[in-house]
Order: C-alpha cells, then sequence, then structure tokens
C-alpha cells in the first residue's frame, strides 16, 4: 500500500487515508446558515473518498465573518443544516472536521468575486472590526479597535461554545484557525500585536490567546481530535517566525493538539513569497522533525505522485488540498489510479472503474 493510501491514526478516529480537503471558504451563507450549496459541495469530496474534510472557516460570532456570507456557528439553529452535512460525509466514510475561526481585522469585507474590499461599519453588510492593536490590514481601511480584556474573555468563550456546538453537529476534528492573518495570527505576530499588556510583547505573551482558546475548547471535546493551523512564517522581516512556529508546536501538544496544519503567510501586504510547487512543504518538514506532533502540509499539491513523494520522504503526515479537489472533487480516486492503488468506490461509481 502506497503511504498515501493507508490509514492515518488519531486518537479516537483513523482517516482511512492521508488526502484530506483543506478548508476553503464559499462565501454562500446567509446569516451563517449552511445551505444545500455546502451539503453538495462537501458531499462531493465524501463521495470522492478523501479521508477527511475540514470545513470551511466558519466564524464563533458574526463580526468573526471574513464576509457577511461566511457560514457561522455561533447559534443553535445553525447547526440541523450542519448535522445534515457531517451525517453525509461519516455515510460515505470520511471523516467530519471544522475550522472555528475568528477573522479579527480582515472581517467586514465584501465576497471576493466582487471585489473583497473592506465594507465600512455604515453601510450595509459591514461591521466594525477588533484586533489585538488598532493596525489595519490596508492603508485607509476603517481602524479595527483594540481589544480589551473583557472583550479577548468574549472571544475565548465564543470559541468554547463553537467547540461544543460543533460536536453536537457531529464533527469529529475540531481546528482551530491560527493562520493566514485572521485574529490568532494577528495575536501571534509583531506586526500586528503591538500590546504591551499580557497578551503583547514576548514570545509567551503573543501567544497567550490562542493557548486561553486550547484550554477552553478541551474542556468541551470527548473523543474529537484537536487541530491547529497556522501561518509558519508571515514572510515578512519582524514577523512571526519559524523558529516560533516550532515552540508553539511543542506547547499546544503537551495541551492536546493532535495535528499542527502548516500553510503560511496572509498577515501583511508587504509579505513576500516565491510561490511554487511545494513551496510551503519545508516548514511542515521542519516542524515535523523537531517535534513530536503530527504535521499536515498544503500548498500546490496537484498530483498524487507528489503527495505520496511528500509523505515517503518524512516531510508530513498527511497532506492537505484545497483548488485541485475545486478543478477534480475526486482527486483522491485519480490519485489513487495514478499511484496504481485499487480503492473501494462508493457503489453507485463503481462501473466508472470500467476502461471499456
Amino acid at each position: 500500500m502506497k503511504t498515501l493510501f493507508s490509514p492515518l491514526q488519531l486518537r479516537d478516529n483513523t482517516l482511512h487515508n492521508k488526502i484530506i480537503v483543506s478548508p476553503m471558504c464559499q462565501y454562500s451563507a446567509t446569516d451563517g446558515f449552511a445551505s444545500d450549496w455546502h451539503l453538495v459541495h462537501y458531499g462531493q469530496f465524501a463521495i470522492g473518498k478523501v479521508g477527511a474534510i475540514i470545513q470551511e472557516a466558519t466564524a464563533i460570532s458574526p463580526e468573526g465573518r471574513i464576509t457577511y456570507a461566511d457560514l457561522g456557528i455561533w447559534s443553535d439553529e445553525h447547526l440541523a443544516k450542519l448535522r445534515q452535512i457531517t451525517a453525509f460525509i461519516k455515510s460515505q466514510g470520511s471523516v467530519p472536521g471544522i475550522q472555528l475561526a475568528h477573522a479579527g481585522r480582515k472581517a467586514s469585507c465584501e465576497k471576493p468575486w466582487i471585489s473583497r474590499a473592506q465594507i465600512a461599519p455604515s453601510i450595509t453588510n459591514g461591521w466594525q472590526t477588533i484586533a489585538p492593536s488598532a493596525i489595519s490590514f490596508n492603508e485607509g481601511e476603517h481602524l479595527p479597535i483594540a481589544m480589551d480584556k473583557a472583550e479577548i474573555n468574549r472571544i475565548v468563550d465564543a470559541f468554547k461554545s463553537g467547540a461544543k456546538r460543533a460536536v453536537e453537529a457531529g464533527y469529529e476534528i475540531i481546528e482551530l484557525h491560527g493562520a493566514h492573518g485572521y485574529l490568532i495570527h494577528q495575536f501571534f505576530s509583531p506586526l500586528s500585536n503591538q500590546r504591551t499588556d499580557e497578551y503583547g510583547g514576548s514570545f509567551e505573551n503573543r501567544i497567550r490567546l490562542v493557548v486561553e482558546i486550547i484550554s477552553a475548547v478541551k474542556t468541551v471535546l470527548t473523543t474529537q481530535s484537536l487541530w491547529l493551523r497556522i501561518s509558519a512564517t508571515d514572510w515578512a522581516e519582524g514577523g512571526w517566525t519559524l523558529e516560533e512556529s516550532v515552540k508553539l508546536a511543542k506547547i499546544v501538544q503537551a495541551m492536546g493538539v493532535e495535528l499542527i496544519d502548516v500553510s503560511t503567510g496572509g498577515l501583511v501586504r508587504h509579505q513576500q513569497i516565491k510561490v511554487e510547487a511545494n513551496y510551503q512543504v519545508p516548514f511542515a518538514e521542519a516542524i515535523k522533525k523537531q517535534t513530536d506532533i503530527l504535521v499536515g502540509t498544503v500548498g500546490l499539491i496537484k498530483t498524487g505522485q507528489q503527495a505520496e513523494d511528500i509523505l515517503q520522504a518524512g516531510q508530513a503526515d498527511c497532506v492537505l488540498i484545497a483548488r485541485e479537489l475545486l478543478r477534480d472533487p475526486h482527486f483522491a480516486m485519480r490519485a489513487a489510479t495514478e499511484l496504481g492503488v485499487d480503492i473501494a468506490w462508493a457503489n453507485q461509481y463503481e462501473r466508472g472503474k470500467e476502461t471499456i
């Protein structure tokens, strides 16, 4: 059996292969509610036999959404459709996961196919953003409000409540979004966190928010696997570094985080990234080699052989695929054929294996 199609063993669950759908925002919700779009979108990946599906960034509060069309989990009323989605994913043998998120200063934006521009609080579909410090992502945007301790406590409680609802909805992987310049990442980086209290300055202070969130979320989990997505570097001078990512990985593993989902960038406009095949893999590899935590890698992974080579080289424990799965929701079935592995297809699709 190829490494890509061998099981990934978690503490209380097993993924039947190491291909995982990376969180990809659909900007297709109304007031945070999932719809048939989301059911079909995630269902096609499950039919395609991925090991697990991590649902797009799902906001733990209304103001935590990137856009007004993001999914949410701040209300019990959101759960009915989410339960339908997780039930279908499980029925196809895949494991449902969810990414809990707060966008911080990168919230209150327009849908990307319209403009991506931030919407001012005074305009329909806009609201006041919050952040560790009153520094905007783009010059000229409405400044976020620097969070006080009461607001920080409210955010921690909101992540805990979101995790509790995620468990009730049937998700078996709970991923915290600490990457791509969103709120948790904003606290990590000195470029966006210029606080002088216990949440700013030193490394220990800048990670305090995520430590408090993990501690709170852990109290509502039972058999669910807790993951953390990070940007391992800001690709910008004076920002968050790979060395800090390694240090963080060791700390959160001791707290019960089972897997680090390693991406990069997204915090500042002046980041300098050379985008090419496997450009993010070395960051995952560095964390894997310097810690004992499970590590996932991402970024321009387009073929089964490419994914297999990454795993065979010991650079990661699993691969998270995004855009290639938009191009081919049945990527896992194609990758298996490419690698000469015979995997079970859905009964309804089995005749598609015939080459005549």
